[in-house]
């Protein structure tokens, strides 16, 4: 009596979730369709919809999908490219997704990623460049950069001091140019590695960024006691996903031809 009782069950659940809930131009909305949306619905909202609001917004879906290929915008080169992007998100959830899912990070891991990408804190001279400089423009800003480092190596001053005299970055000039403790995830790439082969208390420059030409001075190296675990755990689940995906797609890229016009590539601006 009890299997038939499931069977009756299961037997009934199919019946009702075959059922349509509503018809919109000839497209019909079974109830399992409703019942699944609306389930994903209800997990994410604070307030979920009673089923007959959601219906509605169904409804209303539903049109504007049909109004949208009776337009044609399916056609539309940035629809193809918004759905495009939704096709190499999904490729990645499916091939990729529980492979991601499945990184461990251990604390002996995190300690090794600290010591090669460990939090400093730097102080540095910004000579500034506009976005929209000229190349005179550029090259008058390096030659006065090149004055200015010129300057700080021969000057007995505080190195403090000649940052209010000579820095463009308003934001840490009356700190003495100092940008606190930052990690390689925070800071321009060029500048950390940079800084990565300086000893504390050196001076370096000029680094080039597209905010201008920098000289640099490392203060501190933070020890990982009092370092942020939360951004190295991020870092390093970075690193482990982004491996992840190099590998895929180092594969993939042999069933490919790419062709690369550098030339082309060179030219852009």
């Amino acid at each position: 009596m009890k299997m038939l009782g499931i069977a009756f069950t299961l037997f009934f659940t199919g019946h009702v979730l075959a059922q349509t809930v509503a018809t919109v131009g000839g497209q019909k909305i079974t109830a399992e369709e409703f019942k699944r949306r609306l389930d994903d619905v209800n997990k994410q909202a604070m307030n979920p919809p009673s089923k007959e609001q959601y219906l509605e917004d169904l409804v209303r879906f539903k049109i504007g999908v049909q109004e949208a290929e009776k337009i044609k915008l399916q056609n539309d080169p940035l629809v193809k490219e918004r759905f495009e992007q939704v096709l190499y998100n999904s490729l990645l959830e499916k091939q990729l997704g529980s492979k991601v899912e499945q990184i461990k990070i251990t604390d002996a891991e995190m300690k090794d990623f600290y010591k090669k990408n460990p939090e400093l804190r730097l102080a540095h001279i910004l000579i500034d460049i506009k976005p929209d400089a000229t190349t005179a423009e550029r090259d008058a800003a390096k030659k006065r950069a090149l004055e200015i480092l010129d300057d700080v190596k021969k000057s007995k001053r505080p190195f403090e001091e000649l940052v209010k005299l000579y820095s463009d970055d308003v934001a840490t000039k009356e700190m003495g140019g100092d940008i606190g403790y930052q990690s390689r995830v925070t800071l321009v790439p060029m500048i950390y590695d940079q800084a990565m082969r300086m000893r504390i208390g050196e001076v370096r420059g000029l680094v080039e960024t597209k905010y201008g030409f920098h000289i640099l001075k490392l203060i501190d190296h933070r020890s990982y006691d009092l370092a942020d675990k939360r951004q190295i755990r991020a870092a390093l689940f970075d690193d482990k996903r982004a491996k992840i995906f190099n590998d895929y797609f180092d594969k993939l890229k042999k069933q490919y031809k790419i062709e690369i016009n550098k030339e082309a590539l060179k030219a852009l601006k």
